[in-house]
């Protein structure tokens, strides 16, 4: 493509873009990257990496009260250094963007530290009025956290801004209930603080086996997590002292809280792209509709990724990265399968599933087979924790064939992706009973369902 400056232009370098861009790079195409802010994207820098990070140091608050049963001499005044915590959380994420910034140079992209628009089918305008042109534009630019408009919401934060919290606050009021209201309650509880949880229906995580978001709501409930459901905003008043009164529809009395966290969903950033200079209609949601092969109705942009809003996880959009890449610049034939994608909300304890919960499976096969283990996992037992796990396993009751595996309990993120395999696989429960168990597990479990 002599006539353009890049082969490949891609707006945006989070998980999705660099994956596309560094291995159009490694076919042998002239690539660039625009990013406004870091490499890295919502995952890397402001998501799913600093923030598990935060989730394995909440653990530690409930780990020293466990050891004291364990025989360790752990003194009950611990104190805790938010400070601490997030310069190591920020340092590691400042390595992972350099990380990823590497990457990207030594597959010979050019990274562009400036916002740009689309001005046309091939052309991209940069922020200092710069323009570029490219035979292929990518769309990566991800989605941003909704903040609710209301009387007073300027007074809350997103997910965004707990990681530079100049300290941990007494009281917070969680908007939400799904994956990141309910880590960052975790979170937030565990580092001592009083959290209340808002939602405006009774349902947590949608999407999840309703067996195993009940139990995590019986553990949080048990932790002293306070839930408001079927309540909205109405307003939220900024006291002298700089605490917050927080107005709810449905519910009597307004709470005073010192932090308001807006967990209410994520927008795809499409807002000022340009988008329609070139003809390309967004959905209500604002998310770019594309085809099976990221293309958009404009045949030289394509777009992946949470942009997309297809399935709002990391893992999808590196898939969709390197899978866009090998078709437009190697040798083709890639696709991605959408099918059996695990998940899991790292939660106080955390839950994870991969296929059909148990009401997908009784609307789509009509005849299930359910089989359960609920236990107290053995260090609990120890500890004194009354703390119950639950693994669930949905069947074909025709075939025998497992369609569904969903947990809560600890460690399960780290069991599902390898159950996964065995959904994605096709395996039946007779396979799984004809394994032997590996013992003391937790996971053992999976092979002794009854």
């Amino acid at each position: 493509m002599p006539d353009f400056d890049y082969d490949l232009f891609t707006i945006g370098a989070g998980s999705g873009g660099t994956r596309a861009s560094r291995v159009a790079g490694a076919h042998g195409a002239r690539v660039a990257v625009a990013e406004e802010y870091r490499v890295g994207g919502t995952c890397v820098i402001r998501g799913c990496v600093p923030k598990k990070l935060l989730v394995y140091g909440a653990h530690f608050a409930e780990d020293l009260k466990d050891a004291q049963r364990f025989g360790w001499r752990v003194p009950d005044d611990l104190a805790f250094d938010w400070k601490c915590l997030q310069e190591n959380v920020l340092s590691e994420v400042d390595r992972i963007n350099l990380a990823y910034t590497t990457t990207l140079e030594s597959n010979g992209a050019e990274i562009i530290h400036q916002r740009a628009t689309i001005t046309g089918p091939n052309e991209v305008t940069l922020a200092d009025g710069t323009t570029k042109t490219a035979g292929h534009i990518l769309v990566a630019t991800g989605a941003r956290p909704h903040v609710p408009d209301f009387p007073g919401c300027e007074h809350g934060i997103t997910s965004n801004d707990v990681f530079h919290l100049d300290a941990i606050p007494k009281r917070v009021l969680i908007a939400g209930a799904g994956y990141i209201a309910n880590e960052f309650a975790g979170i937030f509880h565990q580092l001592g603080a009083h959290v209340i949880v808002m939602n405006r229906t009774k349902d947590i995580l949608r999407g999840y086996d309703l067996q195993i978001r009940d139990r995590l709501l019986q553990i949080s409930m048990m932790k002293g997590l306070d839930f408001r459901f079927d309540s909205t905003f109405e307003k939220i008043v900024k006291q002298d002292n700089g605490c917050l009164e927080v107005h709810m529809i449905g519910q009597d009395e307004p709470v005073i809280v010192d932090c308001v966290l807006y967990a209410t969903g994520r927008l795809p950033n499409t807002e000022g792209l340009g988008l329609e200079r070139v003809g390309i209609e967004v959905d209500e949601k604002g998310a770019i509709p594309i085809d099976d092969d990221f293309r958009t109705s404009c045949t030289s942009i394509s777009a992946l990724g949470d942009v997309t809003n297809r399935i709002q996880l990391t893992p999808v959009a590196i898939r969709e990265g390197q899978a866009f890449a090998d078709n437009m610049f190697g040798k083709g034939g890639a696709s991605v399968d959408y099918d059996c994608v695990p998940a899991a909300c790292f939660s106080h304890p955390p839950i994870a599933g991969v296929g059909m919960t148990e009401s997908e499976a009784r609307q789509k096969l009509g005849s299930v087979r359910i089989y359960s283990s609920d236990f107290r996992p053995m260090k609990n037992v120890l500890a004194g924790r009354d703390e119950r796990s639950l693994y669930k396993m949905v069947c074909d009751a025709e075939t025998d064939r497992v369609v569904g595996i969903h947990m809560i309990g600890p460690d399960c993120p780290e069991i599902i992706q390898a159950a996964a395999v065995c959904v994605k696989a096709g395996l039946t429960k007779a396979q799984f009973d004809q394994t032997v168990a590996l013992h003391p597990t937790m996971a053992e479990e999976l092979v002794l369902l009854k």
